[in-house]
């Protein structure tokens, strides 16, 4: 056994200061000079050793938090200071007292933190941040999931508010960084080598004069390693796909009452269009929607793919034997009444996913809204939405909250690949899906709602490599404390500490939203642009206000608005007055001159100096010239009701030459350009479809949106980029 292992498996439920020293050096971790005594008089025998001044702490295992309890004594200059502190420190350890620890007194002016603790979902997390008796006050910590590589460790430095205390410092030299780096590389290598270390923390982490690092006081907890739980078996890809593709379904519990599950999927199955064979199981027979009903799975005449099921909970188990006999290979699983109803609906669950596996059925849900493909033109799920087919793959949680996504993508021409409520994910994981999607050609984007996990780590293992692939745009349900709670009772999930799992985001490149909507916006954007190639933006309105507050908004988000160059400067002022911005954002002062629009956004998109354009207020002028027609007509008698129509029409006609150069341009350039809407009505989309352009147009409603979505491709592109 090597030193490391003895002095860890020999150990307390804690290693007392001197011991966990001890540990970090042999990480190469740089610790302070110290001396172990006895008692007083080695005390002052030691600290005559060191030379004043000197600190003198308590020692013992259990002694933990010892500058809340006065175990910590500073700046002693003489013996006689020592004395008495040790006095001190003697009355206030009590029984815990295992003897002192002598220092030489560090000078230097910050003090850093680094620890790792053990997260239950997500495992081993490492932390860095502000050091000191504020560490949990400010709260300027930064944090990833253990094994750390370079990039990992570089951006955890880069996280932290305080930016400033790593450079150099009222006179003092700056942070030494390699130093910094292979500390984090360190405790994040102690985390993965030794399972029963449950907890370390390093604070402070002192800064000298010059910049270097030196471990002043430590803590390492122990607890041995807990039994892991047993994982789900994974899923193949090629799982995901068939159930997704079934050329033929038998609904189990069809019904011919209308609002019942047994005939809502039924009925929007039917009515979608879907390409393959239908089925309806029910017990009594008959017929529904002028189809047979069969009274067993076992009376169906020819091969079935995938089979829905609406019965009662305590129905179901029977159903897994016929499907091994019918020989089908995959159920969903819509009857709730399993682990999110208690314990006896768990223990039915856990029966249930056993017998699934022995009879070959793999089970998605239960608990589940249903799945949708609109690219077979199956929309087998409990409200009614059929949107178009597309690239962007969804996964919600919550299936309610998944079709509502659904019916607003229909209704903002969001293309889907595929859609499923994940229910309790009894069989099929997150992961699962993640997967499944990654070796889809098809999926492009995917959106993630997700309040827990059955498996966190292999979730962000999948998720880090995905990201490589393709943009995972995610929405946590349970971030805050009403939210966790709202959580446990909706689906049983524990959520872990919020600013983990926004480590674990950043880490793996997940793009984190926190609304709903935010996902869809996300989903057009990456499905209909191209990335943009950095921060800087471009921004053209036809009102200055909105300029302003847009300029605010990308500032707050990190983008960038660079000064227009002189040539662009000197070609924009032969088109407009005089009293023009002259400046980004480019205010063309309500001049609707179409030529000058087109004329001045090509300007901006062929400028080197940008990376992405933003124009608000140039689409949607037909809404204000109907509006204005109808006040027109309703006052003056006078008028004709086809006045305006020749005005109308140019507008329209404007709009799709608009829509259509900017197409042009982003084919060309490949840099995006976003879109904010004067108006907008029931024909409004987000996303605009030009026959023939490689990319498609994207139109929001308000500046914020538009903001909020560029700068989290800004941030995507930035991961993919350090990545390489």
């Amino acid at each position: 056994m090597d030193a490391k292992a003895s002095l860890i498996s020999s150990g307390p439920a804690a290693l007392n200061e001197h011991e966990a020293k001890q540990l970090l050096q042999q990480y190469g971790i740089p610790v302070v000079a110290e001396t172990v005594v006895a008692d007083a008089a080695g005390a002052v025998a030691a600290a005559d050793a060191l030379g004043y001044p000197v600190v003198l702490k308590g020692l013992g295992s259990a002694l933990q938090h010892k500058t809340e309890k006065g175990l910590v004594h500073l700046h002693l200059h003489d013996p006689e200071a020592v004395r008495r502190a040790a006095a001190r420190i003697t009355e206030g350890a009590g029984d815990g007292l295992e003897g002192f620890l002598v220092q030489p007194q560090i000078t230097g002016q910050r003090e850093l933190m680094v620890g790792m603790f053990r997260d239950a979902q997500f495992g081993p997390v490492v932390l860095f941040g502000l050091g000191g008796t504020l560490t949990e006050a400010l709260g300027d910590v930064a944090m990833r999931l253990a094994p750390l590589n370079r990039w990992d460790a570089s951006q955890m430095l880069a996280e932290i508010r305080a930016q400033k205390l790593l450079t150099a410092f009222r006179g003092e030299a700056a942070v030494d960084r390699e130093g910094l780096l292979g500390i984090l590389d360190a405790i994040s290598r102690m985390a993965v080598e030794h399972p029963e270390i449950a907890e370390i923390d390093i604070n402070p982490l002192r800064v000298t004069p010059r910049g270097a690092l030196v471990a002043v006081d430590a803590l390492v907890a122990l607890r041995p390693p807990a039994e892991p739980a047993t994982p789900p078996l994974v899923v193949p890809p090629k799982e995901i796909r068939a159930i997704f593709h079934p050329r033929s379904i038998a609904f189990v519990g069809a019904s011919a009452q209308p609002g019942k599950w047994g005939n809502m999927l039924v009925v929007n199955t039917i009515s979608g269009g879907y390409e393959g064979r239908i089925y309806l199981v029910n017990p009594k027979g008959g017929t529904i929607a002028g189809r047979e009903v069969f009274r067993s799975l076992l009376d169906i005449p020819d091969p079935v793919d995938l089979v829905i099921v609406t019965v009662p909970a305590d129905k179901v188990l029977p159903l897994i034997d016929q499907c091994r006999q019918k020989g089908i290979r995959h159920m969903v699983l819509i009857t709730s009444g399993f682990s999110e109803a208690g314990e006896a609906g768990k223990a039915l669950e856990l029966e249930l996913v056993a017998a699934a596996r022995q009879a070959g059925v793999l089970v998605l849900g239960p608990n589940t809204m249903g799945i949708a493909n609109p690219h077979i033109q199956l929309f087998s799920t409990g409200t009614t939405v059929k949107p178009m087919a597309g690239s962007t793959a969804m996964v919600a949680q919550s299936g309610n909250m998944g079709t509502q996504l659904l019916a607003f993508a229909e209704q903002q021409g969001i293309g889907m690949r595929g859609f499923s409520g994940s229910g309790n994910e009894a069989m099929i994981t997150m992961a699962d899906y993640l997967e499944g999607f990654e070796a889809d050609d098809t999926t492009r984007t995917v959106l993630i709602y997700v309040e827990g996990f059955k498996d966190g780590r292999r979730f962000f293992e999948s998720a880090r490599r995905v990201s490589h692939r393709k943009p995972i745009v995610l929405l946590k349900g349970g971030q805050t404390q009403a939210g966790q709670k709202a959580a446990a009772s909706h689906s049983g999930a524990m959520a872990s500490d919020n600013r983990v799992f926004e480590a674990l985001c950043r880490q793996a490149g997940i793009v984190s939203v926190y609304r709903p909507m935010d996902l869809l916006d996300l989903a057009a954007a990456f499905d209909a642009l191209p990335l943009p190639q950095g921060p800087r933006v471009a921004i053209m309105t036809f009102g200055g206000g909105w300029g302003v507050v847009t300029a605010d908004l990308c500032q707050r988000h990190g983008l960038v608005l660079p000064a227009l160059d002189e040539t662009i400067l000197r070609e924009i002022d032969t088109m407009l007055p005089p009293y023009w911005s002259r400046a980004n954002p480019v205010d063309l002062v309500g001049d609707f001159n179409p030529d000058m629009t087109f004329r001045v956004q090509e300007m901006l998109m062929r400028w080197s100096g940008c990376d992405a354009v933003i124009h608000m207020g140039i689409m949607g002028r037909r809404l204000l010239i109907d509006r204005l027609s109808q006040s027109v007509l309703a006052a003056d008698p006078t008028v004709g009701p086809d006045t305006f129509d020749g005005i109308k029409a140019l507008a329209e006609e404007f709009e799709q030459e608009f829509g259509r150069r900017s197409l042009a341009l982003m084919d060309e350039l490949h840099k995006p350009v976003f879109g904010v809407s004067l108006r907008a009505d029931h024909r409004t989309q987000t996303v605009l479809n030009i026959p023939g352009a490689h990319y498609k147009g994207v139109l929001y409603q308000t500046p914020e949106r538009a903001v909020l979505a560029l700068s989290k491709m800004v941030a995507y592109g930035r991961f993919l980029a350090q990545q390489e």
